[in-house]
């Protein structure tokens, strides 16, 4: 269940690049623990830029970005809370899947006993036990996107960003995945932020849903969705969020306000 922590605050934040490019506006939003929220919107609408201001890849230009309280180079830096999946996989070909998720255990100086135990340990997770000295070329593409999050996993992050991990996959893989990660997300009791231009993908995996304005990037509703867990998307109640969010999605594209 949901408490009131916070652990993300997007107060009033612009972002606007050297080239003039404005890529958010004035956006407000916070994130709970144990929250699922979906940034959705179109492409260049800012939702990467804001989920990169999380990690400590970027700053506001106006406005504030905390992360448990804190400027998130400060939270990254001292502290294995945040972890970040991107769209590619990001796997070190010349490393097998072990080593691969034995890296930012390595980095943090862990033992090498309880760090192997660690990696086997969310490779079971994620399914991918049997697969321990495969490389990644040697794997598909979503088992490679299986391997970054087990990666990611493995210094066991309070927050885990996810960059559209699954866009590249075909639809039966995709969905395979929204579920596995949705059954780590229960598990683990961890916040997760989620970018995507999907909308039934955004319904099936969120708490909330932040559907983002086009350029400049505004918050231009937000959806709270009240189904249980796990989903089916073939019901009547499924489809009306889905329809919900795509009216919700059009109106920001079209920068018309909702009533």
């Amino acid at each position: 269940m949901v408490n009131e922590k916070e652990v993300v605050l997007f107060h009033g934040v612009d972002k606007v690049y050297n080239t003039g490019t404005v890529a958010l506006n004035q956006l407000n939003l916070s994130i709970k623990e144990g929250e699922f929220i979906s940034f959705l919107g179109p492409s260049g609408c800012g939702k990467s830029t804001a989920l990169r201001m999380v990690a400590g890849l970027g700053e506001a230009t106006r406005g504030k970005v905390e992360v448990f309280g804190k400027n998130p180079k400060d939270v990254i830096e001292t502290s294995n809370d945040v972890a970040f999946v991107f769209q590619d996989a990001n796997l070190l070909p010349w490393r097998t899947v072990l080593d691969n998720v034995l890296l930012p255990l390595e980095l943090r100086g862990s033992d090498k006993k309880s760090r192997k135990e660690t990696a086997i340990r969310v490779l079971e997770k994620v399914g991918l036990k049997d697969h321990l000295k495969s490389y990644p070329r040697e794997l598909s593409g979503g088992m490679r996107m299986r391997v970054s999050i087990a990666r990611a996993l493995a210094a066991k992050p309070k927050l885990l960003l996810m960059d559209e991990p699954f866009a590249a996959l075909d639809e039966m893989t995709r969905q395979t995945l929204q579920m596995d990660l949705l059954n780590i997300w229960e598990r683990e009791k961890m916040t997760v932020l989620f970018v995507t231009h999907n909308v039934y993908e955004a319904v099936y995996l969120s708490s909330r849903i932040a559907v983002m304005s086009a350029r400049p990037g505004r918050l231009s509703n937000l959806i709270d969705v009240d189904l249980p867990y796990p989903r089916e998307r073939t019901t009547a109640k499924f489809t009306e969020y889905v329809d919900f969010a795509s009216q919700s999605l059009e109106h920001s594209i079209g920068r018309k306000e909702l009533v």
